[in-house]
């Protein structure tokens, strides 16, 4: 992978570790990232021992993004500066028009390179989290899949006869009951039984599922 740093005259120690960090958190992402760090105020006292972090860790470092840093021995000090990322790569599309309730497949999908950072937020780009899940509502080909136009497949319906089991470090059980709502693998669904008990349990398989203790 190439990287492109576009580096201001007055760069110093502050600007050479922000550009580093942002660079190990995008290497994986693209095949070129094209890295923009604003310079900050020159008022603002030398940060000493920066420590870099990104605010929003659960987010990709795409497009306008703010990163924080940590100056002085305890750390005490905090101010962000803002930069631009762009990425170039590959992402999905849909490679022909998907219906609603669709179940996604991998000839679904095609392959389309470009500015990562341009991407809408909700954007998928592995394949993993698109096949396998449900269209919830008509999507054109070329499109790239959102997060929230696709749902896992329930394996659980509202009233199905359902396993239960429930284990522990030393004990495992298992119940009959009934799944009071729909859910998908991982999901959490309530569970009544016929004892009229009503218990929390985590969707593993077709109709199975499981609490923990």
């Amino acid at each position: 992978m190439m990287a492109t740093f576009n580096v201001y005259a007055d760069n110093d120690h502050l600007m050479q570790q922000v550009h580093q960090f942002l660079y190990e958190q995008t290497q994986a992402l693209g095949d070129e990232v094209v890295i923009d760090v604003r310079p900050p105020s020159p008022h603002l006292p030398e940060c000493v021992q920066p420590e870099p972090f990104l605010p929003n860790a659960n987010q990709a470092p795409l497009g306008r993004v703010s990163v924080g840093v940590r100056c002085g021995e305890a750390s005490r000090q905090v101010r962000y500066l803002q930069a631009q990322i762009d990425i170039v790569g590959s992402y999905l599309v849909a490679a022909s028009d998907i219906g609603r309730g669709t179940l996604i497949t991998p000839d679904m999908l095609s392959e389309q390179g470009g500015n990562l950072g341009d991407l809408s937020a909700q954007a998928l780009t592995a394949e993993e989290d698109i096949v396998g899940k449900i269209a919830q509502r008509p999507i054109r080909a070329g499109s790239t899949f959102l997060a929230h136009y696709l749902q896992a497949p329930s394996l659980v319906e509202r009233g199905q006869r359902v396993t239960v089991i429930a284990q522990g470090s030393s004990f495992r059980v298992t119940r009959e009951g009934e799944a009071l709502e729909n859910g998908a693998l991982g999901e959490q669904v309530r569970v009544r039984f016929d004892s009229r008990q009503i218990m929390t349990a985590r969707v593993t398989d077709q109709g199975m599922l499981v609490v923990d203790f």
